[in-house]
């Protein structure tokens, strides 16, 4: 047994300090970024924000929503060969010029041959993938992303999660382009409450993106954003994409229908570890395991485009704050404060 004693903090305890600018306005700041992925070589020009691949959010009409904007998608696991392929090929023919879409996957057997069935059927039309496990710090997760690299090796690959330097550079090494980086901080997802594992989230990212990026690597923040500052937070630690759930759920884009209580709207929200995920796609919570995820009514937000232009809004308005024309300078840029309190309250807490 042992304790570690520094402190590890998430977005609640900190605020970003403000800094001099000379920019006039929001309209001023550039939040698109541009990488060249470290094994694949490909070039992505876009605005670094993934819909996470829950099958409530990381559907194809997300897609066809976000990559209007610039934004990404991961779509969730469980669409059919066909309806995959099919989707893949339009952005392949200019459908969406703009779009990031990644293909999403388990590491097991039938995982690997769904998806190389797809590869050989879709050719290039594929350029993203997401190896994506609860647990990333398993030795056959880095035996998976070493063959997924050498079976193809054009893939730019995002695998995760994990949340510490050391496994965040093993990954990298073994042939991850981007890592996802998040245990337990998703808004359903109950992995701490039921294994009393995690890191908060903010510490996470920035002891991630600090080995990531000594190796060339980048990191996605996954989970944990509750408002836009957060995302702003994220990016300020060292984050280059961040993934979103809950901020995302509940909109037109989203899977599921519409329920009403008292005269409310409201779409189901669930994380693909809970029992209501489990039942759906594995016949139930298997034997030898726990749900570790839970199931909310989210209120019906309509279309996404509002919530994204809040959601952009405010990561603008912080680098105008501390004087970032860019996205890729609010890191540079960022000093955080330790607090104890976040909002004046009095009046609720909206």
């Amino acid at each position: 047994m042992h304790i570690e004693e520094s402190v590890k903090l998430d977005f609640k305890d900190v605020l970003i300090r403000p800094k001099r600018s000379t920019l006039m306005s929001r309209s001023g700041v550039d939040i698109r970024r541009e990488f060249v992925f470290h094994h694949s070589g490909r070039h992505y020009h876009g605005i670094p924000v993934i819909a996470a691949n829950m099958d409530t959010t990381g559907t194809i009409e997300m897609a066809l929503a976000l990559g209007a904007q610039g934004l990404s998608v991961a779509l969730h696991k469980h669409y059919p060969e066909d309806e995959l392929i099919a989707f893949f090929q339009s952005l392949q023919h200019g459908k969406l010029k703009a779009s990031t879409a990644f293909y999403s996957m388990g590491i097991g057997k039938a995982d690997y041959e769904k998806f190389a069935a797809v590869m050989a059927r879709a050719g290039d039309a594929i350029e993203y993938v997401c190896i994506d496990v609860a647990n990333g710090y398993s030795e056959v997760f880095v035996h998976f992303v070493k063959k997924i690299r050498a079976s193809f090796p054009q893939l730019t690959i995002m695998a995760g999660n994990v949340v510490t330097g050391d496994m965040t550079e093993e990954l990298i090494l073994a042939g991850a382009d981007i890592v996802k980086v998040g245990i337990g901080p998703g808004s359903v997802c109950t992995t701490r409450k039921m294994t009393g594992i995690g890191y908060p989230q903010l510490s996470a990212v920035i002891e991630c993106a600090d080995a990531a990026h000594g190796l060339g690597g980048q990191i996605c923040a996954d989970g944990g954003c509750s408002v836009p500052g957060d995302l702003a937070k994220a990016f300020g630690g060292g984050a280059d994409f961040i993934m979103l759930g809950g901020m995302l759920a509940g909109h037109d884009e989203c899977a599921g229908d519409i329920v009403e209580r008292d005269g409310k709207k409201f779409k189901r929200f669930y994380g693909m570890s809970s029992r209501t995920a489990m039942e759906k796609y594995a016949g139930g919570v298997a034997q030898y395991r726990a749900s570790e995820g839970k199931e909310v009514l989210v209120e019906y937000r309509g279309p996404v485009t509002d919530t994204l232009q809040d959601i952009l809004g405010g990561v603008r308005s912080a680098c105008t704050y501390v004087g970032a024309h860019k996205l890729k300078e609010l890191t540079k840029r960022t000093t955080f404060i330790r607090v104890t309190q976040q909002l004046n309250e009095v009046f609720g807490k909206s």
